[in-house]
């Protein structure tokens, strides 16, 4: 932006510090004439002489006009090394914000001496300066991972399209069958990649929100996964009421319970789902069985396309951005996202946001809600893992929808009705 040239700091301040200097002087000198001088006789007789009032008033004029110009002189070469000291920091200051206005971010002010506003101002910007180089270079990374990936199925495709052209006689269904898989997992990390930069950028519309509601229909949307994978789900716990966006909280949710089934024991895995309310914050709790981790490599499941111990392409890999997307959610919901490995094996995954809904709100359902916690945790707790099994009987019609067996995923269909319908009354 283009201003009009003007004084420096510097300058200002070297002629603040003289102003007050002379003013000083001038108030000190009028005093001792005001006070001292003017009360003195015409006469006085001293030793050696007679002592003139007229005399005396010339000389100390003389005298302080001396002292004035030194204190002008003193003033302006006094202040303009002062205020010289005062404003190195700021200099350094704005060297340095040059420095990153021009893409540098690597540097560092330091600035030495005790805490002082110009120290704080320093470290501050030094704080400022250590984010916005993790965030670019996190962000550089995101950009690589990102174009990697999206590479990736695009290049499968003009492969599986050049051996189609250089072999007419190959079967088009299995051509058109691994197009179809390769395009839908491009559409995946698409949509997982815009739901990332939604929530970044918190643009959403924020309501109460009962996260073990949530939890209750992401665990009945993950049951056939659960079952495919051999894993019992419990889910139990209590209301808890939070602010947020309906839609990018159960995307949280279902992304942590999705995780914790794929990521799991071989067979006769388990994952629990659970809510907690404290006095300030809502606690949601997800945690599984499976390989003993180290704290090393839970540091970094939450980095974009990072899955498990390496990077893997597999059909129940995913994109990679699940706890990324948790991690962004829960933080555009001023909440916070902890991973701690389970001494026997698996993973804690802490998701803790602040409490919504006035205490009249939660109390109204208690009574109801934990009736219906009772009658989960009886069915939760059965120890038969989930499977997909075939219930002796009489045919099954075929215009009937496909029933699963369900047993220690989530409650009968009958309690969830009566649930729905409890609330709703």
């Amino acid at each position: 932006m283009d201003r009009q040239p003007g004084l420096s700091v510097r300058l200002k301040l070297t002629l603040s510090y003289t102003g007050f200097l002379m003013l000083a002087g001038i108030l000190l000198l009028a005093v001792v004439w005001v006070f001292v001088l003017r009360h003195l006789p015409a006469y006085t007789r001293v030793p050696g002489g007679v002592l003139v009032r007229s005399f005396l008033l010339r000389d100390f004029a003389s005298a302080a006009g001396a002292a004035l110009a030194f204190l002008l002189v003193f003033g302006l070469l006094g202040g303009w090394i002062l205020a010289g000291r005062m404003l190195a920091p700021l200099t350094r200051i704005t060297n340095a914000t040059r420095m990153a206005a021009n893409g540098s971010l690597s540097h560092r002010i330091r600035l030495p001496g005790r805490r002082d506003e110009f120290r704080e101002l320093a470290d501050a910007f030094d704080m400022m300066l250590t984010q916005l180089e993790a965030h670019v270079a996190q962000q550089q990374r995101f950009a690589a991972n990102a174009s990697h990936e999206l590479r990736t199925p695009l290049a499968i495709s003009k492969a599986l399209l050049d051996v189609a052209r250089s072999d007419p006689d190959h079967d088009p269904g299995e051509l058109v069958d691994r197009l179809h898989a390769v395009n839908t997992r491009a559409i995946d990390l698409t949509e997982a990649l815009l739901l990332l930069s939604r929530a970044e950028r918190r643009s959403f519309t924020r309501e109460h929100v009962d996260l073990s509601l949530l939890a209750e229909e992401a665990t009945e949307t993950l049951l056939p996964l659960a079952e495919k994978h051999g894993v019992t789900i419990e889910t139990i716990g209590d209301i808890a009421l939070t602010i947020g966006s309906p839609a990018l909280l159960l995307q949280l949710t279902t992304n942590l319970v999705q995780n914790a089934i794929v990521h799991n024991l071989p067979e006769h895995g388990t994952v629990r789902v659970h809510t907690s309310v404290h006095s300030k914050t809502v606690v949601l709790t997800v945690e599984n069985t499976g390989e003993q981790l180290t704290p090393q490599l839970v540091s970094t499941l939450t980095e974009p396309f990072q899955r498990g111990t390496e990077r893997i392409h597999t059909d129940q890999a995913g994109v990679g951005l699940g706890l990324a997307i948790v991690k962004t959610i829960a933080q555009a919901h001023g909440g916070t996202l902890t991973l701690t490995p389970r001494p026997a094996g698996g993973i804690r995954i802490t998701v803790e946001l602040p409490a919504g809904g006035c205490a009249d709100h939660r109390s109204a359902g208690v009574q109801v809600h934990h009736a219906v916690r009772r009658r989960r945790r009886t069915a939760v707790r059965r120890p038969v893992p989930i499977s997909l099994r075939t219930v002796p009987g009489p045919a099954p019609d075929p215009r009937a929808p496909l029933r699963r067996m369900r047993t220690g995923a989530v409650i009968a269909d009958l309690d969830r009705a009566a649930a729905r319908r409890a609330r709703r009354e």
